[in-house]
C-alpha cells in the first residue's frame, strides 16, 4: 500500500511543520531521508543550510536523520544513494527550484527508489519546489514562456502552486497564467506558506496555519483550513498534453 503524500507550502524543517511531520511518520520507521536537490542550483551554502536545518529539524523532533546530498543527476543515478532510501519512514524534497529538481530526479536511480518507498508504504513530502515536483507537470513559474518539465507523477493530476499566499506579490499574473496553461484532467491548488495538503491521491487533509486552495477557471478560488478536506479526483484516463 502507497504511503501519504504531504504537498507542503513552505516551512520545511521549522517549528510550524513539527506537527505535519510527526503525523507523517506515526506508525512508520523513524527514519528520515530528506534531499537537498533543488537548491542545487544556488551552490554549496544553500545546500549546506538546508542540510544543517533538516539535521537540527529532526534532532528536535528525536527522528534519524540522513541528508542525500544529490547535486545533479550523476549523484541521482549513484546506486549507493539510492539505497539510503530503503526503510525510511519519510522522503522529503526541500525547496528551491522545481523544474531542476524534476528534471534531476526524474529517471534515475533516487528518483526510482523514492517512487518505490513510497509504494512500499514511506510517506512522502514535497515542500514548495519539492511539492511541484511530485506532480507530473511542473511549470516554470520563473521562465513562463519555457515548456513545462516532467516531476515524479506521484500525483499525476494535480498541479501545484506553492507560497500561494505570497505568489502574485513576486510574480503578477502566474494564477491566470496557470490556470490558462492547465493541462486536460489536472486540478489547479494553491497552497499557502507553513500549510500542507496531506494524503492523496484524491482526498486531502489540510494542515498547518493557513490555506489550501481549490482554483478552476471563471470560478472564485475556494479556501480551506486546518482540518478540511480537499478533494482532487483522479480521471479514469487522462488525455493530458
Amino acid at each position: 500500500m502507497t504511503g501519504p503524500i504531504a504537498l507542503v507550502g513552505s516551512g520545511e524543517f521549522t517549528p510550524a511543520m513539527e506537527d505535519i511531520d510527526r503525523e507523517l511518520l506515526d506508525g512508520r520507521p523513524q527514519r528520515v531521508v530528506f534531499l537537498p536537490t533543488a537548491a542545487a542550483p544556488e551552490g554549496d551554502k544553500s545546500i549546506a543550510y538546508w542540510v544543517d536545518l533538516g539535521r537540527l529539524h529532526y534532532t528536535r523532533l528525536g527522528v534519524e536523520a540522513i541528508p542525500l546530498l544529490v547535486r545533479d543527476r550523476v549523484s541521482a543515478d549513484d546506486a549507493e544513494l539510492a539505497s539510503s532510501i530503503a526503510g525510511a519512514g519519510l522522503v522529503y524534497l526541500s525547496g528551491g527550484d522545481p523544474t531542476y529538481l524534476a528534471a534531476t530526479l526524474l529517471g534515475t536511480r533516487v528518483g526510482d527508489a523514492i517512487v518505490r518507498a513510497w509504494q512500499n508504504g514511506a510517506a512522502v513530502a514535497g515542500c514548495s519546489a519539492g511539492a511541484v515536483a511530485l506532480t507530473d507537470y511542473v511549470p516554470d513559474v520563473r521562465h513562463r514562456g519555457r515548456t513545462a518539465t516532467r516531476g515524479l507523477a506521484l500525483v499525476p493530476h494535480v498541479v501545484v502552486l506553492p507560497h500561494f499566499d505570497q505568489l502574485e506579490r513576486w510574480a503578477p499574473g502566474v494564477t491566470q497564467w496557470a490556470l490558462e496553461s492547465l493541462p486536460e484532467d489536472r486540478v489547479l491548488v494553491g497552497i499557502d506558506e507553513e500549510t500542507a495538503m496531506i494524503g492523496g491521491p484524491a482526498e486531502w487533509r489540510v494542515r498547518g496555519r493557513r490555506r489550501a486552495w481549490e482554483l478552476a477557471r471563471g470560478a472564485d478560488p475556494v479556501g480551506h483550513t486546518a482540518g478540511d478536506t480537499v478533494n482532487t479526483p483522479v480521471p479514469s484516463a487522462r488525455s493530458g498534453r
